[in-house]
C-alpha cells in the first residue's frame, strides 16, 4: 500500500490548490479526481460561463456601437463557435492545472475515491480497486446542483429538456424560449447570455428579489436593466410542475404556465458528501455539509474539509483560501479562516460585486452604520465609456470604529474593483486612512474614494 503524507479528495479549486500548496511545501501528496482536474468551476461553472458572457459582451458592443461613433453592419453570433472556444479555454486551463500538479510533485489519481476507515498507516482511501493510505486527509469533494422533487423535473432531466449548469454549457443550439428556474448567480448569468444572443428568457424566482443576498437596491437596478433587455421575471413565484414543453408556477395563489424549449434548473447547490465513506471514520455533518472550525479541521483529528463540501461559502476563491489555511495548519503554521471580507461577483452586464455587510445585515448584528450611496457617474471614465449607465457605489461604515464594513457596486469593472474594497475591510482601515490613498485617474474605482467624501 502506497502511503502519502496527504491525500486530497477532489480536484476542483479547493482540491488542486491544497495539493499544489502541500506538494510545494515538500509533503508527499496525492489528489484524487473522478472527472477532470479543475472541478465544476473550471469545467462546467465559473470559467466556461465567463467565456460565454465575454462573447455576448463583444456581440452587444457591436449591436449598440452607434452612440460611440462606431457603425457596424451584418453582425451576428455563432453560438456553436462560442461553445467551441469555451472548450478550448477549458482544455487549456485544465492542462495548466495538470502542469502545476506535476511541477509540485503531486500524484494525480483518476477515479472515484471512498474513505475506508483508518489503519496503521493512516486513513485508507480506496480508488477503484487500489487502496492508498493518508497520514492527513483533506476532503474537497465540492457540491452538486440541487434537483428538487417538483413533478416532471426528474423526467425532464432524463430527457434533456431540463438542464443544470453542466448541460447548458455544452448545448450548441440556441433555444427560442428558455425558462430559468432560480434567480441566483448561475441563473442570472445564463439568462443574461441567452437573452443577449436571441432567446426569449423567463426567470422564475421564489423570493421577491433576484440575486439572493445582494444589496436590495443593486438587485433592483440589475432587474430593471434586464427587464429593459427583454427578460421576463416572475418573482415570489413557486414552480409547481414541469411539462413536456412548459413550466407551471404559482403566483398569488394562481397557477400559470409559460412555454419553454429548454429549462435551466439553478435553484442552488448542495455539498457532495454522500457515498464517500465519511461514516467509516465518523466525520460530523450538519444538513449534509461537513462541519469545520477556523482551521478547516473536522471533528476527526487529521481530517480537514475545504470548499463547497463544508457549505460555508460556495465560491471558488473562498475554497482557495480555505485550502491554504488547511495546509498551513498541517504544516504547523499559524493561520485561520475569516469570512468577513469574501467578495462576491455576478458577471452580468452591468456587473455586480459586493463584499462585507449590507446595511441590513450590519444592523441585524447590532452595528450603528452610516451609508454612502453615489452614482457611478462620479467617475469620469464611467461616463466616457458607459452610455446611459445607472450604476451605483454603496458603502457601509461602522460609525463606532469609523471603518468600512461593506462595499456594493453595480457597473463596469465592478468585478476587478472589489478586491481593493476587500483589502480595506480585511485590514480594518479607518475611513480617514482610506481617504489618504491615491486612486489613479480617470478610473471607475475612483468612485469608491468619491463615496467616502459623501459620508
Amino acid at each position: 500500500m502506497e502511503v502519502f503524507d496527504l491525500i486530497v479528495l477532489g480536484g476542483g479549486p479547493a482540491g488542486y490548490l491544497a495539493a499544489e500548496r502541500a506538494g510545494h511545501a515538500g509533503l508527499k501528496t496525492a489528489v484524487v479526481e473522478k472527472r477532470a482536474l479543475g472541478g465544476v468551476c473550471l469545467n462546467e461553472g465559473c470559467v466556461p460561463s465567463k467565456a460565454f458572457l465575454n462573447s455576448a459582451k463583444y456581440y452587444n458592443h457591436a449591436l449598440h456601437a452607434e452612440p460611440y461613433g462606431v457603425t457596424v453592419t451584418g453582425v451576428s453570433i455563432d453560438h456553436a463557435k462560442v461553445v467551441e472556444r469555451k472548450n478550448k479555454v477549458v482544455k487549456q486551463l485544465v492542462a495548466g492545472v495538470g502542469m502545476q500538479m506535476k511541477r509540485n510533485h503531486v500524484t494525480v489519481i483518476e477515479g472515484n475515491a471512498v474513505i475506508d476507515g483508518k489503519g496503521d498507516e493512516g486513513f485508507n482511501i480506496k480508488v477503484n480497486d487500489t487502496v492508498y493510505a493518508a497520514k492527513k486527509l483533506i476532503i474537497s469533494t465540492g457540491s452538486t446542483a440541487v434537483v428538487p422533487p417538483i413533478p416532471g423535473v426528474k423526467e425532464g432531466v432524463e430527457s434533456g429538456f431540463v438542464m443544470t449548469n453542466r448541460e447548458i454549457l455544452d448545448m450548441t443550439t440556441v433555444p427560442e424560449k428558455l425558462v430559468v428556474i432560480g434567480g441566483g448567480v448561475i441563473g442570472l448569468e445564463m439568462a443574461a447570455y441567452f437573452n443577449s444572443i436571441g432567446s426569449k428568457v423567463t426567470v422564475i424566482e421564489m423570493m421577491n428579489k433576484i440575486a439572493g443576498p445582494t444589496d436590495a437596491e443593486i438587485s433592483k437596478i440589475l432587474l430593471n436593466n434586464y427587464k429593459k433587455k427583454g427578460v421576463n421575471f416572475c418573482l415570489s413565484c413557486k414552480v409547481t410542475a414541469v411539462g413536456t414543453n412548459s413550466v407551471s408556477y404559482e403566483e398569488n395563489g394562481e397557477v400559470k404556465t409559460v412555454e419553454a424549449d429548454k429549462v435551466l434548473l439553478s435553484i442552488g447547490r448542495r455539498a457532495f458528501t454522500q457515498g464517500i465513506g465519511l461514516e467509516t471514520i465518523g466525520v460530523l455533518t450538519e444538513r449534509g455539509a461537513i462541519v469545520t472550525d477556523e482551521n478547516m479541521r473536522t471533528n476527526v483529528p487529521g481530517v480537514y474539509a475545504t470548499g463547497d463540501v463544508n457549505g460555508k461559502s460556495m465560491l471558488a476563491h473562498t475554497a482557495y483560501r480555505e485550502s491554504e489555511v488547511a495546509v498551513n495548519h498541517i504544516l504547523g503554521k499559524k493561520d485561520k479562516m475569516r469570512y468577513n471580507a469574501i467578495p462576491a461577483v455576478i458577471y452580468t452586464d452591468p456587473e455586480v460585486a459586493s463584499v462585507g455587510e449590507t446595511e441590513e445585515t450590519a444592523k441585524a448584528k447590532g452595528m450603528d452604520v452610516q451609508v454612502a450611496n453615489v452614482t457611478m457617474k462620479f467617475s469620469g471614465r464611467y461616463v466616457a465609456e458607459v452610455e446611459g449607465g445607472d450604476g451605483i457605489c454603496k458603502l457601509v461604515v461602522d460609525k463606532k470604529y469609523n471603518r468600512l464594513v461593506g462595499v456594493h457596486l453595480i457597473g463596469s469593472y465592478a468585478s476587478e474593483m472589489i478586491y481593493g474594497a476587500a483589502i480595506m475591510i480585511e485590514t480594518e482601515l479607518r475611513i480617514d486612512d482610506i481617504k489618504e490613498i491615491v486612486f489613479p485617474h480617470p478610473t471607475v474605482c475612483e468612485v469608491i474614494r468619491e463615496a467616502l467624501f459623501e459620508l
